[in-house]
């Protein structure tokens, strides 16, 4: 058999290390399927939807460490793709997607599916172009990986049908990717200059670290940086998994869904040193504080606050050369100040995590801390972005193996269920954990049948409120009567089982550590359908005037609208405790 353009494109990836590719089948796709089936070495993970696959590869490109694939056919197809593609984008992992594209001589006629997935892609990655003849090969497909790898991100090849089953004659090279990890770290002049703001103690005593997700690999440095400067460490999200664990200068999370000891310690500093953190919420920085910054990314300084300082740096090797600069012998009151508080806080947040007599409904926060407490020391959990992201960010127990993923920039919905997908595939020896709301579940719900069909061990965990929790929470801060956010649902735990997965419902807080135990120990899929607590208020470390005014008009606007019982169950829920 000739050898075509799909060919070359499937002896790339295998030259690359890639052994499966996420997506869906469609015509556009067949010369592409035939090379994946010809080639016997790539595996194709069907799904239920494109999104998912999307999605999927990039769980599975976070877990490896390096590039995955998906694939979406033309038009619908792999316009399905983008709010995966974007996650991914945002997440910074790379992520190679083959579009497929309509026949190349009907482009411009307004063909059946013609789309302009060049255009459409432009914004949710670094290179996007369209395969037209053999004369780009393998030249295409190698900027292609290597610019999804260098700048851990997207690359998208655009392939018409008819293109990819064309003659290729060219030889494909036998290392078609290049991973780089140059060490950078800043000047020497630089490094003095961010040395001489931590010593100078007219600048203040009070130093807070926010520390972020280009943290990784980081935690020992942090541990000796924080010790050197006398810090409390607080956290951004992404930063969770690296530097929860063995850190007794932690102070907590910020932001939305973070803690007041985490928020405190940032707001009562006078210097603030950022490292490898790009968090975005304006209103939860210092105002007064001499603020440091350093970022592997240099446009990343200064666009989330008025910087004093900022240095372009990988975090560990910066910090390293930082130290024998630091001064010694630092006061220690605003460290144990800010550990004292989150200890305080720690306390009242496990305090809610509990069975109270089996009071119904279900505390997300009890379902959250005994999955935390049942699962496995290796566990990777993936959340929802809503009401689950918040019990996970404070109840998950990270410990240096645990891995923790989500759509924590993009902040889309569904998310949850088609990350476990590729983390399991990525790594079947390890127990995953989709902590699913049952509004994201509710969208990507047909790919449940995925786990099925490839028989992945996911743990499927739904927060079953009935209702758009955090979205709910959102309008009554802002004075609205939540419309629109009330969920009509269906039994999960049945739904899974007429699909052939185990499921198990639980609606009585006296069953849930059984159950947990029994879904966490099952050895294929399972969903967990759990009954929990709609009122529970998840509350921001700071609660804003706006947002007080808010809630009391929504309070007025509740009992003038005859909804006066849901102010009676918000008070059961969250004062009478």
């Amino acid at each position: 058999m000739k050898k075509t353009i799909s060919d070359s494109i499937i002896e790339a990836l295998l030259n690359a290390g890639i052994t499966r590719v996420y997506g869906i089948v469609g015509d556009s796709l067949n010369a592409v399927l035939d090379s994946i089936r010809r080639s016997g070495k790539i595996e194709w993970i069907s799904v239920r939807h494109e999104e998912v696959a999307a999605f999927a590869a990039g769980a599975d490109a976070e877990m490896k460490g390096s590039i995955a694939v998906c694939a979406g056919s033309s038009g619908p197809g792999n316009m399905h793709l983008i709010n995966g593609l974007y996650d991914c984008h945002r997440n910074r992992v790379p992520v190679l997607a083959i579009a497929a594209q309509i026949p190349s001589d009907e482009v411009g006629s307004d063909y059946f599916q013609e789309t302009d997935p060049k255009f459409l892609f432009q914004e949710c990655s670094h290179y996007c172009e369209v395969i037209n003849s053999s004369k780009q090969m393998p030249r295409i497909v190698t900027m292609a990986l290597q610019t999804a790898i260098a700048e851990d991100g997207v690359s998208v090849l655009v392939l018409p049908g008819d293109v990819a089953e064309l003659r290729d004659d060219n030889k494909m090279p036998e290392q078609v990717l290049y991973p780089s990890n140059p060490v950078t770290i800043p000047s020497a002049e630089e490094l003095k200059a961010l040395a001489s703001y931590l010593n100078n103690e007219k600048n203040g005593k009070r130093i807070t670290l926010l520390c972020g997700k280009g943290c990784a690999g980081a935690h020992k440095s942090l541990m000796e940086l924080s010790e050197k400067l006398q810090s409390p460490m607080v956290v951004a999200l992404g930063g969770k998994e690296y530097l929860e664990y063995d850190n007794p200068y932690y102070a907590g999370l910020n932001g939305l869904i973070g803690y007041a000891s985490g928020y405190e310690a940032m707001m009562n500093c006078d210097i603030l040193l950022m490292l490898g953190t790009d968090f975005p919420y304006r209103q939860f920085y210092p105002k007064d504080a001499v603020v440091l910054q350093v970022d592997i990314e240099a446009k990343h300084l200064g666009r989330r606050t008025n910087l004093t300082y900022g240095v372009c740096g990988d975090v560990k090797q910066t910090v390293e050369s930082l130290m024998p600069l630091l001064d010694e012998g630092r006061d220690s009151a605003h460290l144990k100040k800010s550990i004292e508080k989150y200890d305080g806080v720690r306390e009242d947040l496990n305090e809610l995590a509990v069975d109270e007599n089996g009071r119904k409904p279900i505390h997300p926060q009890y379902l959250t801390k005994l999955v935390s407490d049942l699962a496995s020391d290796d566990a990777v959990f993936t959340s929802d972005v809503g009401t689950p992201i918040v019990w996970a960010a404070r109840y998950l127990q990270m410990n240096g193996q645990r891995r923790f993923l989500g759509s924590f920039n993009h902040g889309t919905m569904a998310n949850a269920l088609p990350q476990a997908i590729g983390a399991q595939v990525s790594s079947p020896e390890r127990q995953v954990i989709s902590l699913s709301g049952d509004g994201g579940l509710s969208m990507l719900m047909g790919d449940l049948i995925t786990l099925r069909q490839h028989n992945l061990p996911v743990n499927v965990v739904v927060y079953n409120n009935s209702s758009l929790g955090f979205v709910e929470l959102e309008m009554k801060a802002a004075g609205y009567l939540e419309t629109g956010t009330g969920l009509d649902n269906v039994n999960f735990a049945a739904l899974a089982e007429s699909l052939g997965i185990k499921g198990i419902r639980v609606e009585d807080p006296a069953d849930l550590e059984s159950a947990v135990s029994e879904a966490l120990n099952h050895e294929g899929p399972v969903v967990l359908d759990v009954i929990v607590n709609r009122h529970e208020l998840s509350l921001p470390p700071k609660i804003t005037f706006n947002q007080a005014h808010g809630f009391s008009l929504w309070m007025m606007k509740a009992v003038l609208n005859g909804k006066g019982n849901e102010l009676i169950d918000l008070a059961k829920s969250n004062l009478f405790r």
